[in-house]
């Protein structure tokens, strides 16, 4: 079976972004992923949930007071409010639905706030048991709190900081001068939790930069931003189902291009190379894969909707014009082109591939400048195109 990904959507609101936000310059996808990470790591969780529970409800029986009762009321309502929204957000990221997370952000703070509130309460009772008790608690809750959210440094802060700082209030109004040196340790610990939050993160981010590039590259050709054999393999698998039938692919080998590489030398020749690229993004136009498999050869998946006669037509005719250099240097090539359809929703990319690398061996095989298509051997012969003026300082490698 395969493994269903779960993909939580960005916060929408204001405070739920501020708390979220993990630095400037951070792509969407790693956006993404930092905010799932805030949904995961749940047997943290559930220890601090049964963590706070358990001790204002072992608090509320030895003083059983308002106060005590409105910090163990606080907790099972938050809690259990947290732990629903999570279920429902995560069955939710799975079936790819939007998700609740501008709530269980700002849940977070909140359950930070009625460890602090009991903190308080129990230091202003009076009772040092209880307090050295629920100061431990909110305590403990701090490594959890960093560790489960670093991926958002801000709401980590913001949670230690509502956890930790009614302990200094209680300090103060407690009446014990022994207590005022909480009002040194908890700022010292929320700077350095918060700082190690934030280096974690950047850690995080900088890692997962790093493997994004890593993937580009193993997905992509270098010289010309186009996908690679490996690329143009997962896209395609990547593709919902249905959507194969009366799908094209048109395998194209450039005619001419090994004898300019062996009069202007190579660098020329990456050059053109980059410049055929940026025309076939223009001719393929949007929801097409265009892909270099090596030396000049190249690759273009039309979606269904395209006509896939009318695209080899103008490949063989637009790959025709001249390619203007730098330094006056004017290049003409041409394109064959083999054309051949996914029949049906089971075909196999690499034996539509073989077809049209088949149909294109006809096109050479028939005078080159030219396209064939593999289904009935048809053959089309593009009339010599007119020279025209191109953009091909588009990409900034000709004069």
């Amino acid at each position: 079976m395969d493994r269903q990904t779960e993909v939580y959507s960005l916060p929408r609101g204001r405070v739920a972004n501020w708390l979220a936000h993990a630095g400037n310059d951070i792509p969407e996808p790693i956006r993404v992923a930092l905010v799932g990470s805030l949904f995961g790591t749940l047997p943290i969780f559930a220890g601090g949930v049964f963590n706070t529970v358990l001790v204002a409800w072992v608090l509320t029986r030895r003083h059983p007071t308002l106060a005590f009762h409105v910090w163990l009321g606080l907790e099972i309502a938050v809690c259990l409010t947290r732990l629903i929204v999570l279920v429902i957000a995560r069955r939710r990221a799975v079936e790819g639905k939007a998700t609740l997370t501008d709530l269980y952000v700002l849940l977070a703070p909140l359950w930070g706030a009625t460890v602090g509130y009991g903190a308080l309460v129990s230091v202003l009772s009076g009772d040092w048991v209880a307090a050295t008790l629920s100061f431990l608690s909110a305590a403990a809750m701090v490594g959890g709190i960093c560790f489960r959210n670093f991926g958002a440094p801000r709401l980590v802060a913001v949670m230690i900081f509502l956890s930790l700082g009614p302990c200094c209030i209680g300090a103060l109004l407690a009446g014990e001068p022994t207590l005022w040196l909480t009002l040194l340790q908890i700022p010292f610990y929320l700077f350095a939790m918060s700082a190690a939050a934030w280096r974690l993160n950047g850690m995080l981010v900088s890692t997962m930069k790093a493997e994004q590039e890593n993937d580009r590259r193993a997905r992509h050709d270098e010289l010309t931003g186009l996908l690679n054999r490996a690329g143009l393999f997962s896209a395609m698998r990547s593709r919902d189902s249905g959507v194969y039938t009366g799908t094209a692919l048109l395998y194209l080998d450039l005619d001419g291009f090994k004898t300019v590489n062996d009069a202007h030398g190579h660098k020329v020749g990456d050059t053109l190379l980059a410049l055929v690229a940026h025309r076939l993004r223009e001719l393929a136009g949007d929801g097409s894969y265009v892909a270099r498999l090596g030396g000049d050869e190249f690759v273009i998946v039309a979606p269904p909707q395209t006509d896939p006669h009318t695209l080899a037509d103008a490949i063989v005719r637009e790959l025709g014009l001249p390619f203007h250099m730098s330094g006056q240097l004017t290049l003409n090539i041409g394109a064959s082109v083999g054309v051949a359809m996914f029949e049906c929703d089971l075909d196999e990319l690499d034996g539509v591939l073989r077809d049209a690398d088949n149909a294109l061996y006809e096109a050479k095989r028939a005078g080159k400048r030219r396209w064939v298509a593999a289904t009935a051997l048809v053959f089309r012969e593009t009339p010599a195109p007119e020279s025209r003026p191109l953009a091909d300082d588009a990409l900034g490698l000709v004069a």
